[in-house]
């Protein structure tokens, strides 16, 4: 199967943020064998390459992009077997395109634990590993066994847990040298009950629906909390940010980590606004805070 080539997707309607411009083009990967060609496709077309799942960690700005997105769509069923290596583990093997809900479902049914905490987080399998998500003292580099990651030097390679870099917030495989695409991932989960691991994943679905923006237009945290024990959150809060706007967009009156698009809002509203926190948070706290969320096109 070839990959698929779609013209100028507009990243405003691929975003949980719903901000963004035009991009040259989208590259949709719906076959492991549509890799083989995207080097071809990516040369012919031109631009930068960017992996987009279903855009929920993403400020794309507004206008003409300079931008190819590379969407890895796979979407098979995922796989489980048992870990020879170890009697109360379980190996699973799941596609990129899978979308994180719907795999803590799989889990959840087949009572299988280690990601409870990802409940109520949106985006796919991919994306999620590309951002080393985590919640509630579970993260995705935590519960990796391996993944399977293209790119245009290696082609196809499954890299081991060890091969990679998972830090907070951030994944990366050197052996790669430089962009790739994860296509599929194999996490090591305990063995559980269903029962015992809907109820966490109830209790924590819950509890972001009451401190988080769930509900709106949003690309999740913002910023990094800046060292162990300190929310980047509390210090926006502490610094008047809790409910700020400019233009259609604002920080969230429920949790002020989040930018939440309220009517129309554009990416210079929410640029100036990223800006004048890290700022204020800096003079009066002297923490710098990280970006958590990506700019499109990179700064």
């Amino acid at each position: 199967m070839k990959p698929v080539i779609l013209s100028g997707p507009v990243l405003k309607e691929r975003t949980t943020l719903r901000l963004g411009g035009q991009a040259l083009a989208e590259v949709r990967l719906d076959d492991m064998h549509a890799f083989d060609g995207l080097p071809r496709v990516l040369e012919r077309l031109g631009g930068t390459p960017a992996v987009l799942g279903r855009g929920s960690n993403i400020l794309a700005r507004d206008g003409e992009l300079p931008l190819v997105i590379i969407n890895p769509a796979l979407k098979a069923e995922p796989e489980a077997w048992a870990d020879p290596q170890a009697e109360d583990r379980v190996l699973v093997r799941v596609a990129a395109g899978v979308r994180l809900p719907v795999l803590l479902g799989r889990l959840a049914a087949q009572g299988l634990s280690g990601l409870e905490g990802l409940a109520g987080v949106p985006g796919t399998v991919g994306g999620a590993v590309a951002m080393n998500a985590g919640s509630y003292g579970n993260d995705m580099g935590s519960v990796l066994s391996s993944v399977e990651i293209f790119s245009a030097g290696t082609g196809m390679i499954r890299v081991p847990r060890s091969q990679c870099r998972c830090e907070y917030r951030h994944f990366s495989v050197p052996a790669a040298g430089g962009w790739f695409v994860v296509a599929a991932v194999t996490l090591q989960l305990r063995r559980s009950t269903a029962t015992a691991v809907r109820d966490a994943m109830r209790s924590n679905a819950l509890l972001k629906k009451k401190t988080q923006p769930v509900t709106e237009h949003s690309a999740g945290c913002v910023f990094k909390n800046p060292a162990d024990g300190i929310s980047a959150g509390r210090l926006l809060d502490q610094c008047g940010f809790r409910g700020r706007g400019k233009g259609g967009m604002a920080f969230s009156s429920l949790h002020a980590n989040f930018l939440v698009n309220k009517a129309q809002g554009t990416s210079d509203d929410a640029m100036d606004l990223i800006n004048d926190a890290r700022h204020a948070v800096e003079r009066a706290t002297g923490h710098y805070l990280e970006l958590e969320v990506k700019i499109w096109p990179w700064q």
